[in-house]
């Protein structure tokens, strides 16, 4: 048998920090066309332009930015912030593509503030453009302002955190022109985080000679204050058989019939118990669980398939990526018998659960499956001071990286509101 440790084989520059692998292709803009009563677009207009928020918002949302494309929206953000008298650096993650780089904003001459606030720019594919609706009209034909919707890619995750961001901090700056902050927006979250991984790794995140007593990221978290998130890694299953001629299908060895069966194992490992060779959950997050999301093989109707492969995301909700790994090879050998035609192949990266932090009163408190950019940022403590790291955002997870992805001003507006609480607990730690 092959050693165990040969399947822990690393492939990121398919998978990326996040196990996925990468969109290929031409991606179109979504068009989205709104249910609901007609509303004019001047009145609709008129509230966004009235407000430098959500002005703002709309501003950075029109700009295309889906990941390797977010120069132009972090041009626009660093003119915005130096306009408001932030010392900003622009971090540039890459020597070689086009221009990427973080923006690192803060006040004065302290780049090593107690509180960072930090979101990311970059979005999913395919690009949706702006758009405004209105669900319905008071029997007076009255508009209630917030509740307009905003639509397009990025109006949730994550720009509608970034603009919150920003203005809750202007805000708190008014009452505490000296309050000890910074403002971080990376790029890369959705596809790599090679955003955050280069802030982490750089001089503005160094031990010395201060570090950050309290992180407050920026994601959709429909206003909840989130206690955790569960940890991940990706994997492919491949499998080898023999090409024929379908009319003598017995002369060759069918690639997806074997890795079929193999593929529904691993996704159902989540609901599996322990004991019986399952993957382990959790009462905070629940089950792990395994999403199929990409089968490939053969090449047409009328030949067998010499191979075929199928990717995975692994949502884990206890434990570390190597002990699940670990599992799914042993259930996968288990089950081939260990035929040498059936391999898995892990990503090297991978998270355990993320525990975060929910001390904060007036907040709901939930938690969320999907992944952050937070592993990715070491923390340094401060003469055995913790570090806390606390994960809020307006928008629903549920509708990001969808063609009906939208906001209501309304949850827009209280999310600076959100943010500022946050700022505040932080800002008056002992």
């Amino acid at each position: 048998m092959k050693s165990f440790t040969a399947f822990f084989l690393a492939i990121d520059a398919a998978f990326g920090a996040t196990g996925v692998l990468p969109l290929t292709g031409t991606q179109n803009p979504l068009r989205f066309s709104p249910n609901g009563p007609a509303v004019s677009n001047t009145i609709l207009d008129h509230i966004v332009d009235s407000s430098p928020l959500l002005s703002f918002h709309r501003d950075i949302v029109k700009f295309q930015s889906i990941s390797e494309n977010e120069a132009d929206v972090g041009n626009y953000i660093i003119r915005f912030l130096e306009s408001k008298n932030f010392t900003v650096v622009k971090q540039h993650v890459s020597a070689q593509g086009p221009e990427r780089f973080n923006v690192y904003a803060y006040i004065g001459n302290n780049s090593s503030p107690d509180v960072l606030v930090t979101s990311h720019i970059d979005t999913v594919p395919p690009y949706v453009p702006y758009q405004l609706s209105y669900p319905n009209t008071d029997s007076d034909g009255k508009i209630d302002r917030r509740a307009v919707r905003i639509h397009g890619r990025g109006t949730v995750d994550a720009k509608a955190s970034v603009a919150a961001q920003i203005f809750a901090v202007l805000e708190t700056l008014q009452h505490t022109a000296d309050a000890s902050l910074a403002l971080l927006f990376v790029v890369g979250e959705e596809n790599s985080g090679v955003g955050m991984n280069t802030f982490s790794n750089s001089k503005y995140n160094a031990p010395s000679p201060n570090s950050f007593q309290t992180i407050i990221f920026g994601e959709p978290t429909e206003l909840n204050l989130v206690a955790g998130h569960k940890g991940g890694f990706g994997l492919t299953l491949t499998a080898t058989g023999k090409a024929a001629h379908s009319g003598y299908p017995w002369l060759g060895r069918n690639a997806i019939s074997l890795l079929l069966p193999v593929a529904s194992l691993i996704e159902n490992l989540g609901n599996v118990p322990v004991e019986e060779g399952g993957l382990p959950g959790s009462t905070k997050y629940g089950n792990t669980t395994v999403n199929l999301g990409l089968i490939q093989g053969g090449i047409a109707g009328n030949v067998v398939p010499a191979s075929a492969h199928a990717s995975f995301l692994v949502r884990l909700a206890s434990e570390t990526p190597e002990k699940a790994k670990s599992i799914i090879y042993n259930a996968v050998q288990n089950f081939t018998g260990g035929n040498p035609d059936i391999q898995v192949v892990f990503s090297s990266s991978g998270t355990s659960p993320v525990d975060l932090d929910a001390d904060v009163e007036g907040f709901n408190v939930t938690t969320v499956n999907y992944g952050t950019d937070i592993p990715h940022l070491a923390v340094h403590e401060r003469a055995g001071q913790k570090v806390k790291r606390y994960l809020y955002g307006p928008g629903s997870i549920l509708v990001a990286h969808s063609d009906i992805e939208a906001i209501d001003v309304g949850e827009l507006e209280d999310a600076v509101k959100g943010y500022r609480q946050l700022i505040e607990h932080a800002l008056n730690r002992d």
